[in-house]
């Protein structure tokens, strides 16, 4: 699987206070979506990612519910957050 530039800048160091639009498959649309509902920082999205036990079906569904996202974007953030996890935790 091939990832964007975004996925590999999210990934290649800690997350801190990044926003919630630099998740991977999270544009300004969906971002803007997000921080409506409270989600304004990756970390917040990464603790919904953790509290569904890092489940691909359960986090997609969850974030096509939450924002609307499309499988793409869903299964791009998922990626995203798994190998953030994978490298930090």
């Amino acid at each position: 699987m091939t990832t964007s530039q975004k996925h590999r800048d999210f990934v290649a160091e800690p997350m801190g206070e990044k926003p919630v639009g630099s998740l991977a498959g999270i544009g300004e649309v969906l971002g803007k979506k997000l921080e409506e509902r409270g989600l304004d920082k990756a970390y917040v999205v990464l603790g919904q990612f953790l509290v569904l036990k890092k489940d691909e079906d359960l986090f997609r569904e969850w974030l096509k519910d939450t924002c609307g996202a499309n499988a793409k974007q869903s299964r791009d953030c998922f990626g995203c957050l798994r190998e953030w996890c994978d490298a930090f935790l």
